[in-house]
């Protein structure tokens, strides 16, 4: 006997099939709630084996679905959405699509498809995950924020913008909340705007600073042609977007602090941070979207689940350019783009064979387009990586140049 509960999910409610081989044993409607899973679990218990649950991943709707399998320690495959699509295609120019036929169809071909089960991780991978995803969606609001300030201040004060260093600092965000118009500076003093400084920045300022800084503000304002009055809504949003800003800042600061002290419960925290050009904050990111490396069984599993595994294409005497499949993690994608940049701007702090590997690529005979070369890099990298943690070692430079050669 061989048990499938495939399970076609939408918004709040699935349709769900039980299956032993081709035979359908149960059909209906399971509603994604506390009496919807408890009926669900009880039919489960009262099988005469453990079945295996069956589900497409949906993003937010096929959570809960993940998470009542969790808690209840049941087995189950999660789809990657493109893999169930090819499962479900039936060779035919027919298009027929509902919920109840997907179900049906996902349970039909379970036997043909050799499906992964999926392996449960600890809660600490879980929970940097979520922090891991909140830093990166907070990131994507500072620099959505960051460009409606920019628009504003063009109009408001534009000098302002030369308080900005190659990034958006609180204490700059401070002072443009309160002088968001240079009338606002005309009408005050020096020591005025001095004491204002101190009092309203939450960063220690010497009073030096204070008044070097006042003296610019002030200088910058009689220079001034703004486009709007200072009661103008343009001004009003300069001090929004600049209080949003330091909000996300503070934000941004917290959960970089909590994802930091969750990732040092784990071994590969310090043999990640070994690698130069890796600080805590990569290393923290890294981990929360790969999770627990221990869970594949070589590297090329982690390449594919990243997404930087090669498509090749070739019919007759064509043969397509090679492109890496990009159906794995984007994120995950993203993140170890930004620790390769990272290496390379870095490259002089520690030798790095990551970075040889990158200038070798560059300079061969045909050079390597930037963004080809990266990515071999992220190839190479994840290998390294997936050695060093499963080996539990930390980066030996000579080691790899070793095994290079």
């Amino acid at each position: 006997m061989s048990l499938v509960i495939a399970l076609d999910i939408s918004m709040g409610k699935s349709y769900k099939v039980t299956y032993d081989d081709q035979t359908c044993l149960s059909e209906g409607e399971i509603i994604h709630n506390k009496e919807g899973f408890q009926v669900l679990l009880d039919e489960i218990q009262s099988l005469p084996e453990e079945p295996i649950l069956v589900f497409e991943s949906t993003g937010i709707y096929s959570k809960p679905v993940e998470t009542f399998c969790q808690r209840n320690q049941l087995r189950y495959c999660l789809l990657n959405p493109l893999e169930a699509k090819k499962q479900l295609e039936d060779g035919t120019l027919r298009s027929w699509k509902t919920d109840k036929h997907d179900a049906h169809k996902l349970a039909q071909v379970h036997q043909q498809n050799n499906r992964m089960e999926k392996k449960q991780q600890s809660d600490i991978y879980k929970e940097l995950r979520d922090l891991s995803r909140f830093y990166q969606e907070v990131e994507v609001e500072i620099k959505r924020i960051r460009m409606y300030l920019h628009i504003a201040i063009q109009l408001s004060f534009p000098e302002l913008e030369q308080f900005f260093s190659s990034r958006v600092t609180p204490y700059a965000l401070t002072l443009i909340e309160l002088f968001p118009h240079p009338d606002l500076v005309l009408e005050l003093s020096h020591t005025k705007i001095k004491n204002r400084l101190i009092k309203s920045t939450s960063k220690r300022i010497s009073e030096n600073n204070a008044k070097e800084k006042a003296s610019q503000i002030k200088d910058y304002a009689k220079n001034s042609y703004p486009a709007v009055s200072a009661d103008s809504i343009q001004a009003q949003k300069v001090q929004y977007y600049a209080r949003q800003l330091l909000h996300l800042l503070e934000t941004k600061e917290q959960i970089s602090n909590q994802m930091i002290e969750k990732a040092k419960n784990l071994k590969e925290f310090e043999l990640l941070k070994s690698l130069p050009g890796v600080g805590a904050i990569s290393a923290a990111l890294f981990i929360g979207e790969i999770g627990d490396l221990s869970r594949f069984s070589n590297h090329k599993k982690v390449n594919a689940f990243i997404g930087i595994d090669i498509r090749r294409y070739q019919s007759g005497k064509y043969a397509g350019q090679d492109r890496i499949n990009k159906r794995g993690n984007p994120k995950g994608r993203k993140i170890l783009y930004l620790i390769i940049q990272n290496m390379i701007r870095q490259q002089k702090a520690a030798p790095n064979h990551i970075v040889d590997y990158y200038y070798k690529l560059k300079k061969q005979p045909t050079s390597k387009l930037d963004k080809v070369a990266i990515v071999a890099c992220m190839n190479k990298l994840l290998k390294c990586i997936y050695s060093m943690v499963r080996n539990n070692t930390k980066y030996d430079y000579s080691h790899t140049v070793s095994m290079d050669q």
